[in-house]
């Protein structure tokens, strides 16, 4: 295919100039050999009227007319001659011989004959005759030679001659001249193919080499012909081949001695990864049991009567308990990005319905500091997780309140992208973050203006739980801030038409309304017994009528011994190999009927969160806020 395609071009090459010289030869030749035509047929023509004027003369001048139209018709046997006349000092025709339009002499020109009959390519050629005087011999005579004088005209000779002939030798020329350069180009063309071929097969020859070259077989190519015009090029190539052989042995065992290195890094990075991964997980689980009996210890102290000092001390110890379990939550969703643990459940979500969560969760956040959450009205719905997405907002609106010192922050939505898409804004009046600091505030543990390490402020994982959420789902989220002017977050969702949310947004659920459950009959399932007093203990100061248990014998001598409770709260592991889930199933199988049940437990794990979701069970993340399991029984109630 290359062979073909160098031919090709070589024949151009080689043709083309052969080409211009032919062409410019039989273009010189044919216009060289029609002008000699042209020149020799108006000689001819030129011939044929002189002698029809020299030898009319004398039988003009004598009145023979038979004399004249002898000499006629002699001249217009003559080829290619159509017509000779004769014509008088008054323009009379006196002889005439072949086929003319032409009768008189003055017709000539005004009725423009000669045109016309060059237009039907015919030549018309006039010439006067005129008397010649032939003086005698005088030997007396000063003048030695004889010598003619023209006087008045006899009359006109007209001689009209085709132009076929010509036309027919026109042709001629011009198809010999084609022939000849026909030849040349015919000729050019082999001597092209010949030279191609010489010049093209070393060529190959060398291109065949480079690409076994460049296909990585550096093996030594064919004998290399003495009279080969590109021998020493071949004879380089062969040697380029053998040195990159060599080199390509050495470069083989450097690249796998660094991929060995590098996989053994991996590896080890791999394991740190998984390490980390595995000690935020079990860190939180294991946090989470004494947080959360904690946590229900400070909610029940804090409903005691106590003097301002101590109630002042609880209200910081309650403060405390809250950032630790901020953290803990943290902690929880970043194991669960790192394990790949994170479900996505995509569908449309109501963002009207979403933002009046994040009001009625975060207002009180934002009125403690000062400050002013505002949150704009929308009608637009999104495809995103519902679940995920309230998270996402959450760190947003929480990071915004945390940094803004006076002023307020802003939340609302609006639509992109020539209405295709919906951007999510969360807008504040704080500090604002350096431009070259716009990537460091994504990375994990990056607090920027937190130098000292005060956990008022977080860990630093909120940011990079929203980036890390962000590319989950698919969404584009950005960045736009200036020191001293506040700083503008903006997510980008695919915008949807209104549909039926798979999760239900609503304010109670994120800041739940109190009410009262005094009479409310609980049976708590907990195998910790610090967490199993906390629950209680809290319950009781709610007026709650509790039952506890350990494990799943336990609840079932409770269920005989007090009757059917109204609502059932147990932990998810109940020893070595009891579940919160079986232990929930058998009582409500002893008892008949369909008791109200949650489940609370620190597991993360998304064979668990299946689970949980096949029971058709709530879930309660330990630590559990109080505030949040008041409003769960409060709906749980019959």
């Amino acid at each position: 295919m290359m062979g073909r395609a160098i031919r090709a071009r070589m024949a151009q090459a080689s043709i083309l100039p052969v080409l211009l010289v032919v062409i410019t030869i039989v273009s010189i030749f044919w216009q060289g050999r029609v002008q000699d035509l042209e020149a020799s047929h108006q000689q001819r023509v030129g011939l044929l009227v002189h002698q029809a004027a020299v030898f009319s003369a004398y039988g003009l001048f004598s009145g023979n007319t038979a004399s004249l139209q002898s000499l006629v018709q002699e001249m217009q046997r003559e080829p290619g001659v159509i017509s000779v006349q004769v014509f008088d000092a008054e323009g009379r025709a006196v002889a005439s011989s072949g086929t003319s339009a032409l009768r008189r002499f003055a017709d000539l020109e005004a009725l423009q004959y000669v045109e016309r009959q060059r237009a039907l390519q015919i030549d018309v050629l006039a010439q006067p005759i005129l008397p010649s005087v032939v003086p005698v011999e005088d030997m007396f005579s000063p003048q030695e030679t004889p010598t003619f004088k023209a006087t008045v005209a006899l009359g006109s000779a007209v001689v009209e001659v085709s132009r076929k002939a010509l036309d027919g030798k026109k042709r001629s020329a011009l198809l010999t001249a084609l022939w000849v350069g026909l030849s040349g180009i015919l000729l050019g063309g082999l001597l092209a193919y010949r030279l191609g071929d010489r010049v093209v097969n070393p060529m190959l020859r060398v291109s065949q080499m480079v690409q076994r070259i460049g296909q990585g077989n550096f093996a030594t190519s064919q004998d290399i012909l003495p009279d080969d015009p590109l021998r020493e090029l071949q004879v380089s190539l062969n040697l380029m081949a053998k040195r990159l052989a060599w080199g390509r042995d050495d470069l083989e065992r450097q690249v796998e001695s660094v991929t060995l290195e590098l996989r053994r890094k991996k590896e080890q990075a791999e394991s740190a990864t998984l390490a980390k991964s595995r000690f935020l997980a079990a860190a939180s689980h294991d946090l989470r049991q004494p947080s959360h009996a904690l946590g229900m210890f400070v909610a029940r102290l804090g409903q005691l009567p106590m003097q301002p000092q101590m109630r002042q001390l609880v209200d910081n110890l309650e403060l405390s308990v809250q950032a630790m379990q901020d953290l803990l939550d943290g902690l929880l969703d970043l194991s669960r990005l790192d394990s790949g643990n994170v479900q996505v459940r995509m569908g449309p979500v109501d963002l009207n319905d979403l933002l009046g969560s994040v009001r009625s969760a975060l207002e009180s956040s934002a009125e403690t500091k000062g400050l002013r959450l505002r949150v704009r009205p929308t009608t637009l719905w999104a495809t995103s997780d519902a679940l995920l997405l309230q998270r996402m907002l959450f760190n947003l609106v929480i990071n915004a309140i945390r940094y803004t010192e006076q002023g307020g922050v802003l939340v609302a939505c609006r639509p992109c992208d020539d209405g295709s898409s919906v951007c999510i804004e969360v807008r504040d009046s704080g500090i604002g973050i350096p431009a070259e600091h716009h990537e460091d505030i994504f990375k994990e543990f990056y607090q920027l203006s937190n130098r000292a390490g005060d956990r008022n402020f977080g860990l630093g994982l909120g940011l990079n739980i929203v980036q890390r959420s962000a590319a989950l789902l698919g969404h584009g989220i950005t960045l736009r801030s200036q020191v001293g002017c506040g700083t503008r977050f903006s997510i980008v969702l695919a915008r949807c038409e209104p549909g039926t949310p798979l999760v239900q947004h609503t304010g109670e659920s994120l800041q739940p309304a109190l009410g009262d459950i005094s009479g409310l009959q609980v049976l708590v399932i907990e195998d910790n017994t610090q967490a199993r007093e906390a629950v209680r203990e809290l319950l009781l100061s709610w007026g709650c009528q509790v039952q506890e248990a350990a494990n799943q014998v336990q609840a079932l001598q409770q269920l005989h011994q007090h009757g059917v409770p109204d609502v059932i709260l147990s932990d998810y592991h109940l020893g070595a190999s009891e579940t919160g889930i079986a232990c929930i199933t058998a009582l409500r199988g002893q008892a008949g009927v369909q008791i109200a049940a949650c489940l609370m437990s620190g597991e993360t794990h998304e064979d668990f969160l299946q689970e949980v979701k096949a029971a058709d069970l709530p879930l309660l993340h330990k630590p559990v806020r109080p505030a949040k399991l008041r409003s769960l029984l409060r709906h749980m109630q019959p």
